[in-house]
């Protein structure tokens, strides 16, 4: 079968997992930490609304109600629509997931896992380092603390990080599953004072100034201050540079992984292989 024929009404995941509006930001967190998933259409019965994803709640942590942290009008596709577009689509666009719609009806839901999939059917036999190993590597060291490693990752616009120890040797991986899996919500109650009068205005008296002060309830996602090697994978599925990308799409498949490290014979770092490079080959020609 060639890319022209794989069709996203094929390979699309029927039976979405969808959180309704109204709801809240902590029952999208127990969808995510209970499957594991990275995103969840929003919607009114069938009629596609948003995206909320693990990116919008990591990066907005105070906000709590769905309807503030999702991305309304995503882009979405035709069941028509080859894979090929969808992967290209996915890269240009760096989005993970493709909402699949009937007019502004939900139908299906295209990932970059689906594509992976598909990837691993191609028998491709071209080596990943003909293109697809990713430019830009960042790592962190094992000792980072879980908020900084968030930090990080937010300013280096990567879903997942190698780990590093101090002799320069892969130890393990975390991503924004794992940063999720461990995140806590934090209630806290602030004050604010909106008196009329200041401290420094000589004809404003303590007994008559007129103050204003209002406490409100704060909640927002944290994450705990313990080093990284607490909470990363260490059962690291890697690879070599001369891989074939229709094999590294199987690992990720097998290993349900999004990214795989790529080592040299002293199991030293020296890339990065991630899925949305890997659907790369559903529309890269040789």
């Amino acid at each position: 079968m060639t890319t022209e024929e794989m069709l996203a009404k094929d390979y699309m995941t029927k039976d979405v997992v969808t959180v309704e509006i109204p709801s809240s930001r902590d029952d999208v967190l127990r969808i995510l930490k209970r499957t594991g998933i990275s995103g969840v259409p929003v919607v009114k019965g069938d009629q596609l609304l948003g995206i909320v994803t693990r990116k919008d709640i990591l990066h907005n942590a105070e906000e709590t109600q769905v309807a503030l942290l999702m991305s309304s009008q995503p882009l979405t596709i035709r069941p028509e629509a080859t894979l090929a577009e969808a992967a290209q689509i996915m890269t240009d666009l760096n989005i993970r997931r493709l909402p699949v719609v009937d007019g502004n009806r939900l139908v299906g839901l295209l990932s970059v896992s689906d594509l992976v999939s598909a990837v691993a059917k191609l028998n491709d036999k071209r080596e990943i380092r003909e293109n697809f190993v990713s430019s830009e590597t960042f790592a962190i060291w094992e000792e980072t603390p879980l908020p900084v490693v968030g930090r990080i990752m937010e300013l280096a616009k990567v879903d997942a990080m190698p780990i590093l120890n101090s002799e320069n040797k892969l130890t393990g991986i975390i991503s924004e599953r794992d940063l999720i899996r461990c995140s806590r919500i934090e209630d806290d109650v602030q004050t604010s004072d909106f008196s009329t009068g200041t401290d420094d205005d000589e004809w404003t008296w303590e007994s008559i100034r007129d103050n204003h002060t209002i406490s409100y309830g704060v909640s927002k996602v944290e994450l705990p201050n313990r080093p990284v090697k607490d909470v990363m994978v260490t059962k690291v599925i890697s690879v070599p540079n001369n891989a074939e990308i229709s094999d590294c799409a199987l690992k990720m498949k097998r290993g349900r992984v999004d990214q795989m490290p790529i080592i040299d014979n002293d199991m030293r770092l020296s890339g990065m292989l991630f899925d949305r490079d890997v659907i790369r080959a559903l529309y890269k020609s040789e």
